[in-house]
């Protein structure tokens, strides 16, 4: 099939349409109108997604082994806070000391994606540790939850270089990042049966078909279902 070349198609309907002295708005219902008359799909461009890779609870428990026979109890404390809150890597790095709750488990994510605040359970098993290193850290006058020897939060690249040592310590195929133990916690909840609605708030996404339901839902019962169910965690 031989096809008009588009310029030459474009003039043909730019002198179809002169007369009608169209504006933008008018020319792009015209083509709307167009597409669907002759069936024709909008192309977004883009590549599907794939889905992210998922680490194992075997996997989880080597990478986690390997963490502890460091001894370093300050990346001990870095990953159980990544894996037990969903927390994003650049949300862990800015997360102070103040905005930990450790009578009630939560810690507050400020400015997380998109510049929303929530907060995020930790499990009560984990509260003791959490406290140990908080104390350490206010001795050295330490602002942040986590801070480096220079006396200065994590960066991104830093706390990923921290969690690659590791892998490559417990001798695990996939690379295991932050954004992987995200993955885990979540997929885990709902391995589990845990509620969409329940999972939501803690992990930041925004769901614009559940938002009325993720509104009844109050903070005291989501924390009740994740502790109930964090009990069984592999780590």
């Amino acid at each position: 099939m031989t096809r008009t070349p588009v310029r030459d198609k474009a003039k043909q309907f730019s002198k179809l349409l002169k007369k009608e002295q169209p504006d933008y708005n008018y020319l792009r219902e015209v083509f709307r109108h167009i597409r669907k008359e002759m069936g024709i799909k909008v192309d977004s461009g883009q590549q599907p997604k794939k889905l992210p890779y998922v680490p194992t609870e075997e996997e989880i428990d080597k990478y986690y082994k390997a963490v502890w026979k460091s001894r370093n109890m300050k990346y001990v404390v870095i990953v159980k806070t990544l894996i037990y809150t969903g927390a994003r890597v650049s949300e862990l790095i800015s997360i102070k000391l103040s905005d930990v709750d450790l009578d009630n488990c939560q810690i507050r994510i400020t400015k997380g994606k998109g510049s929303k605040d929530r907060i995020v359970p930790f499990p009560k098993a984990f509260m003791e540790v959490l406290a140990v290193h908080m104390e350490s850290a206010k001795k050295e006058k330490a602002t942040y939850l986590f801070e480096s020897s220079w006396k200065k939060p994590y960066s991104d690249r830093g706390i990923r270089k921290i969690m690659q040592k590791y892998t490559v310590e417990a001798g695990i195929e996939h690379s295991i990042s932050p954004h992987k133990l995200r993955h885990f916690l979540f997929t885990w909840m709902k391995r589990k049966g845990v509620d969409d609605a329940l999972i939501q708030p803690y992990s930041g996404h925004e769901n614009h078909h559940s938002l009325e339901i993720y509104s009844k839902l109050s903070l005291s019962d989501c924390q009740e279902e994740y502790e109930n169910q964090i009990k069984n965690f592999p780590i």
